[in-house]
């Protein structure tokens, strides 16, 4: 059986286009002694990937030409020549964007557990990369402390709404996103639960944040990056901690981004930015998981999924992510028989 892949064609300047990736067959991967063959469920479409396609240092290196599109998923093992995995596991892991893959010593997978009483779309986006960052990002970077007014920018996509209600449930005093246009605004108040929203569209950003936190604000969670995270630097409580996890506002630029201009309020209020990578901390994601099917459980956690079918339309769910037009996380479907069941 073949094995159908999406690849990278070309470099992009800007949003990805047709030239830009293209749909290939490669013959079926062969498992080895170690190795297990996987066949790919489901994508998570996540704004790092467009950074990855670049040829720019970071902490992956950029997609070769002609390679896979790398990115997370899940899949059922159909072959198994491993201590580690057994027939019929549903893993989560670097699958890349296409039908089958390979689980070896350089390619590890996690092994979902069964009973969750989750779907499979809810476990990649809750428990997944998505969640597991947001509660990374708070607890352990954010250092989040009962009374802590949060800010969370990009609130209406996938990590920024985990993140707030996450700060919410470990007892942060207010929540306030940051998010484009009313109808957003006005879904990461009535379904996540924060407290404020402030639409980036709007006139006066900086002068609206200053009235939702006139004390300030003591973990401002990051997904935006640019003009965004200055406005926020004016805002600092103090001791403030600012937690970089993503820059979507600057992946697609073509020419460099401006430098920041309100770093110094960091001085004044002596304030602490760290940036960090979540897959730093593998050796917590069972932990962290638990956690959150917990919260999902109980409804302390509420989620949406903006699901695409078909592996061919994986470039389009990416650009989707910058568009601003996607709800929560953005799955892609790639075989909508296997399930969690």
């Amino acid at each position: 059986m073949d094995n159908r892949q999406v690849v990278l064609a070309a470099r992009p300047t800007g949003l990805i286009d047709e030239s830009t990736t293209a749909v290939v067959v490669a013959p079926r991967l062969e498992c080895d002694k170690g190795e297990a063959l996987i066949k790919v469920a489901m994508l998570s479409i996540d704004p790092t990937i467009r950074g990855w396609m670049d040829d720019a240092p970071g902490y992956l290196p950029p997609i070769e030409i002609g390679a896979p599109i790398r990115g997370a998923g899940v899949g059922v093992v159909v072959e198994s020549k491993s201590d580690r995995y057994d027939v019929g596991d549903m893993v989560y892991g670097f699958t890349n964007w296409q039908e089958w893959v390979i689980a070896s010593e350089e390619n590890r997978f996690s092994v979902i557990p069964r009973g969750l009483g989750l779907d499979l779309a809810t476990v990649m986006n809750v428990l997944g990369v998505t969640g597991i960052t947001a509660y990374i990002g708070l607890t352990e970077i954010g250092r989040l402390r009962d009374g802590d007014v949060v800010v969370v920018s990009g609130a209406a996509g996938a990590t920024g709404s985990a993140a707030g209600q996450i700060a919410r449930a470990r007892g942060a005093a207010k929540v306030v996103g940051i998010a484009g246009g009313p109808q957003k605004c006005q879904e990461v108040v009535e379904l996540y639960g924060f407290d404020d929203c402030l639409d980036y569209r709007a006139p006066a950003l900086a002068r609206r944040l200053r009235e939702a936190c006139p004390d300030g604000v003591d973990v401002f969670f990051d997904n935006v990056g640019g003009e965004i995270l200055d406005v926020v630097l004016t805002a600092l409580a103090m001791h403030a901690r600012i937690v970089l996890c993503g820059a979507i506002s600057e992946y697609n630029l073509t020419e460099r981004a401006k430098g920041l201009a309100n770093t110094r309020m960091m001085i004044a209020r002596r304030a602490r930015m760290e940036g960090f990578i979540v897959l730093d901390y593998a050796n917590r994601y069972a932990e962290v998981q638990g956690e959150l099917a917990a919260m999902v459980m109980s409804g302390r956690l509420q989620h949406r999924e903006h699901v695409v079918e078909g592996l061919e339309h994986a470039p389009d769910a990416l650009n989707q992510l910058f568009r601003g037009v996607n709800h929560g996380k953005t799955l892609v479907v790639v075989d909508g028989q296997i399930t969690l069941d």
